[in-house]
């Protein structure tokens, strides 16, 4: 196999870095077109050029590319599920009475709680969530409440032991003592994307691009929280560093298998 069909491969698998990493750090949302796309890219180029997952034989590399996806998705699965059931809920006590507001916007809503702004489906990934809001006073259209505790789903919200349709109201707005907003570990766009990694450059990519882009990530979420002023809103994209690790396991992944080997054999 002639290294210039396994620079092809890499091309197109840097060219879906890229794309999700620009996207993702825009929106915070890898489309599922770069993704799933790059898997199937990932495990076809395999196919194609057997040499991407060390093997002279089609059959074995799709059979690996295949894998190391899977293994990748499941990983991240895995993390995602058990960060949901230890971190899954955030409380903000604020230190004074803070005014919010609710605001339909189409299919979506505005939400502003003080300074801080964001879209109302930013956080609601599954349909179980729960957004808590302990409220001195609060208006829900033409119904006024007072010391309520808002207990909100993606479509409703119960007031009082009144539930109410979110698509039957047009404004909710008050004053907030307290927040519960339910989280997420990392958006489900970077479980495939780490799937796509997996298929086109094999498990141990899988492992050093979330080993490597976590230690990234951790410490560029520190030094902002160093620096800048502390925003509970404020979302983190995972893609961008697990593209950082694996553009450089493809540049450098020999080097740290032999440096790792060393450790475990002085």
């Amino acid at each position: 196999m002639f290294p210039w069909q396994v620079a092809i491969a890499y091309w197109i698998f840097v060219s879906f870095l890229i794309i999700g990493t620009f996207i993702d750090f825009e929106h915070f949302i890898i489309p599922d077109r770069v993704t799933s796309g790059g898997t199937i890219a990932g495990i076809t180029s395999s196919l194609v050029v057997p040499a991407l997952m060390g093997t002279n034989t089609r059959l074995a590399a799709g059979v690996r590319s295949l894998l190391a996806a899977a293994l990748g998705y499941v990983i991240l699965w895995i993390v995602l599920e058990a960060g949901k059931i230890a971190f899954g809920r955030k409380r903000i006590r604020f230190d004074a009475p803070t005014p919010f507001a609710w605001t339909k916007r189409n299919d979506d809503a505005d939400f502003v709680v003080g300074t801080e702004e964001s879209l109302w489906s930013d956080y609601f990934a599954r349909e179980r969530d729960r957004l808590l809001l302990t409220c001195d006073e609060v208006r829900i259209d033409h119904h006024t409440y007072e010391n309520a505790t808002l207990d909100f789903r993606y479509d409703r919200v119960t007031a009082e032991g009144h539930v109410i349709m979110l698509d039957d109201v047009t404004q909710i707005s008050g004053v907030a003592r307290e927040l519960v907003i339910p989280r997420e570990a990392m958006g489900r766009g970077d479980l495939k994307f780490l799937a796509a990694i997996g298929a086109f450059l094999g498990w141990r990519a899988v492992l050093f691009s979330l080993f490597a882009g976590s230690l990234l990530g951790s410490v560029i979420g520190l030094i902002t929280l160093v620096v800048g002023k502390p925003v509970w809103s404020a979302k983190l994209p995972f893609g961008p560093y697990l593209a950082f690790g694996a553009v450089t396991w493809m540049f450098f992944g020999a080097f740290f298998l032999r440096w790792y080997g060393a450790l475990l054999s002085p």
